[in-house]
């Protein structure tokens, strides 16, 4: 029963979106408030605050590649989660590169690369914690179709701008659906690793990154010191370094 309420709100999202018309992008999307150049980088501050992803990314590079084999009682018990986690923080890594290079030159084909690294990490934790909460075997199946869907959405978005027909119903569903069944994987299935509240406070970070995202004008009218779209990097970066530090300090659960 447990796994079938995960499956039916899956396919009520599905069934949701394919109803609602489709959703162009906004030209006003790449109107960002800050645009102060810094050292001859336009853009400076929503540029160089990627920087924390990039460094994320190769900390949990740096992390998995130094640990021996699996063990039963270790962060990682099984060779395909190393893999996996690889996955996730390379798509870390990218989309610090990707939204760096966005918000060199904010447009629709720079947004691409913004997007595109972000999706493998949505479906990448996504398969995880599939893996972790309900079935190994389910998760490492899952693994390569849920990161085909997450790249598919957002060539279909970009395919579709570029023919004046741009639809950003699959990539929202890719990018909103993880925040609505992660917290009930949490929820109905038992761990399999300690410290599984830090995906919580992950999770936190990244509605919060994207609240400040929505208040990004109102937040740098406050003192013209930093914009809500610069904080939207950091605490995004926060949330993924929760998820680094989650892995590096969690241990195997003995039932």
């Amino acid at each position: 029963m447990r796994v079938w309420v995960i499956v039916g709100v899956g396919l009520a999202a599905i069934v949701t979106v394919l109803f609602l018309p489709p959703i162009p992008q906004d030209p006003a999307y790449h109107d960002f408030a800050d645009r102060r150049r810094f050292l001859g980088i336009p853009n400076a501050l929503n540029v160089l605050s990627n920087a924390p992803f990039v460094l994320v990314g190769a900390l949990g590079w740096t992390f998995l590649l130094r640990q021996g084999r699996p063990r039963a009682d270790g962060p990682l018990t099984e060779p395909w989660e190393r893999s996996v986690f690889l996955i996730l923080f390379a798509g870390i890594g990218l989309t610090g590169l990707g939204s760096a290079y966005y918000h060199l030159a904010p447009g629709n084909v720079t947004l691409f690369w913004d997007r595109l690294p972000m999706t493998i990490v949505f479906m990448s934790l996504m398969a995880v914690i599939i893996a972790e909460r309900i079935s190994l075997t389910a998760g490492r199946r899952l693994l390569p179709i849920l990161l085909l869907a997450g790249a598919g959405s957002v060539v279909y978005w970009l395919v579709g701008e570029l023919s004046g027909a741009g639809d950003l119903r699959l990539y929202g569903l890719v990018q909103f659906f993880p925040l609505v069944t992660i917290p009930l994987m949490l929820l109905l299935f038992p761990p399999r690793y300690t410290r599984g509240a830090d995906l919580v406070g992950a999770l936190a970070c990244y509605a919060l990154a994207k609240l400040f995202e929505l208040l990004d004008a109102p937040i740098f009218a406050v003192g013209g010191v930093v914009s809500g779209h610069t904080l939207k990097h950091l605490a995004s970066a926060v949330a993924m370094y929760w998820i680094l530090r989650m892995v590096q300090t969690r241990q195997a659960i003995r039932w």
